[in-house]
């Protein structure tokens, strides 16, 4: 058996053990990510072996408890405030930006949002606006250009670059 094929067939029980084995989906898949970079390196002696999933296993076994006793070093001291100052930006915010921009949109007329929405999302050119939606050169312009669209836009651009990519993900869906 190579060890390819030892891999798709035992990893999904591999990690069903080394989860329940810690307690933690994320911890057990590290584990046995480990295990099986040892297992590749010595898999000639291992895949010779009659059940080489019962080898892996005890390896898991011996790492989850060899990563139990030298986790010490991983406790770090002091209270959690004396560790981490940085400051993490606030997700809601970019959320509410996307939100307001999306409501904007919704409020202009059906045409003026397609037109901003092909220039500036889109990137195409007035030209090949105005062929699309079969509109005068000189009307895509207007409409790119009056009243609450300049608002609009002013705000877009000004929006973070996390709330342009959610917008995006919301449009897609």
């Amino acid at each position: 058996m190579t060890f390819e094929e030892f891999a798709a067939g035992h990893l999904a029980a591999a990690r069903r053990f080394a989860a329940v084995l810690i307690g933690d989906q994320t911890w057990g898949d590290d584990l046995v990510q480990e295990v099986l970079v040892r297992a590749h390196a010595r898999w000639r002696r291992i895949g010779s072996m009659d059940r080489p999933e019962f080898y892996v296993r005890k390896m898991i076994v011996n790492e989850f408890l060899s990563s139990r006793r030298r986790t010490w070093w991983l406790v770090p001291a002091g209270s959690g405030t004396d560790i981490d100052q940085r400051v993490t930006p606030d997700h809601a915010t970019s959320q509410a930006d996307r939100d307001a921009l999306l409501t904007e949109l919704g409020k202009l007329p059906a045409q003026q949002r397609a037109v901003l929405v092909l220039r500036y999302y889109e990137g195409l050119s007035d030209g090949r606006i105005a062929e699309l939606l079969g509109l005068p050169l000189d009307a895509v312009n207007v409409k790119a250009k009056t009243g609450e669209g300049v608002g609009l836009i002013g705000r877009a651009e000004a929006m973070s670059c996390q709330a342009v990519a959610l917008i995006e993900e919301r449009i897609n869906t």
